[in-house]
């Protein structure tokens, strides 16, 4: 599911799974994850590094690393931009 909204780092920073009170949010489109929170998104799961993140970068490159998670995708390629048009079915 997508949201229509604008969000600052600092907001967007709140839905990061921590909080099982709020769903969980993944940027450059929003995404509401948090049905997939236990077996993905919690806190030491594989793809928590995105939670509550613009990971553009990240999600460009298909990286789940820490250092790749940064909002700046102005260095991809056409192929890894085209990543971020993914199923909304994501969560």
């Amino acid at each position: 599911m997508t949201t229509e909204r604008t969000f600052t780092p600092e907001e967007l920073a709140k839905y990061n799974g921590l909080d099982l009170n709020l769903p969980v949010y993944l940027a450059i489109k929003v995404f509401d994850v948090s049905s997939a929170r236990q077996d993905y998104y919690n806190e030491g799961k594989g793809y928590a590094v995105f939670a509550g993140k613009d990971a553009s970068n990240a999600l460009g490159k298909s990286s789940v690393k820490p250092e790749d998670c940064y909002a700046d995708y102005s260095k991809l390629t056409e192929e890894e931009v085209t990543l971020f048009d993914v199923d909304e079915s994501i969560g």
